[in-house]
């Protein structure tokens, strides 16, 4: 079993990947938060509510990235960035689920997948993958005279609107209609608008409370409307895939690109393509 690492050990996410990987036996071997943070040397399984799990949290550093095979982060873009240069030069495969990334940002993880297996994902639920295929053949079916909607909703604490999932439905609703997103994306409206671009796909983005997170897929017809809709009730479910997506990795070898993501089944599977 691969040694596990987790940055940002102490956020929401990094407190759900601890507890599952408790639950699943895992091996898990470092965690860590910000150098100077308060929280250096307390247990990490203590922190995140499920009891000793023996694995201090420490300081990010060159030091204890050396303590694990694969890392896992779900912390903010220029953290994770940070993170990715240590695993790069420690030769560490990582699993992302960072989203809200520029495309600048989203190169910088596509260039260092030169160097180390890594793993992407803006959502890693089993429900949602499968959700990013029906989307697309509902778009087939009814993407040609219905009107497109996505509607999200998340905690109060979330960062970046829309979601990275939100985008994914998007990009797979475009991708069944053979539309640019860039070009029919519209984010949110006000005032006298005009009647409705049917080629359009639009975005609403909730925030509020403690949402975890919900997702709508809205087509809407003259007389009739489908919505296909997921909504997540616990953290665990994003971190039992990411965790499944470390132990996917742990025979991939370096120069191999791993991004995005199909139907997540036993494990995660993302769909790749490799560099040799």
């Amino acid at each position: 079993m691969p040694a596990i690492g987790i940055f940002g050990a102490n956020g929401r996410m990094g407190r759900s990947l601890v507890s599952v990987a408790k639950e699943q036996q895992l091996n898990l071997t470092a965690a860590t938060v910000r150098d100077g943070s308060e929280l250096i040397g307390v247990d990490a399984g203590e922190l995140a509510g499920c009891g000793k799990v023996n694995v201090p949290l420490t300081a990010t550093a060159a030091e204890s990235v050396s303590k694990a095979d694969i890392w896992v982060d779900f912390t903010m873009p220029e953290p994770m960035l940070a993170h990715l240069r240590l695993a790069v030069a420690a030769k560490k495969a990582m699993v992302i689920g960072v989203t809200g990334l520029t495309d600048a940002q989203y190169k910088q993880v596509q260039q260092a997948a030169e160097q180390i297996p890594i793993v992407w994902a803006p959502n890693m639920s089993v429900g949602v993958n499968l959700l990013l295929h029906l989307v697309q053949t509902a778009a087939k079916v009814m993407g040609q005279t219905a009107d497109i909607e996505i509607i999200e909703a998340h905690h109060r604490f979330k960062k970046d609107a829309p979601s990275g999932t939100a985008m994914a439905i998007g990009a797979s609703i475009a991708k069944a209609l053979d539309r640019d997103l860039a070009k029919v994306a519209v984010y949110g409206r006000e005032g006298m608008t005009g009647e409705r671009e049917q080629q359009t796909i639009g975005f609403a983005t909730v925030r509020g409370g403690d949402i975890i997170g919900d997702h709508t897929a809205l087509f809407a017809d003259l007389g009739e409307r489908l919505e296909i809709t997921h909504k997540a009730s616990s953290r665990s479910t994003f971190a039992q895939g990411a965790l499944r997506a470390a132990l996917w990795l742990q025979n991939k070898t370096q120069r191999q690109i791993l991004f995005h993501r199909k139907i997540l089944q036993k494990a995660v599977r993302i769909s790749s393509f490799h560099k040799n």
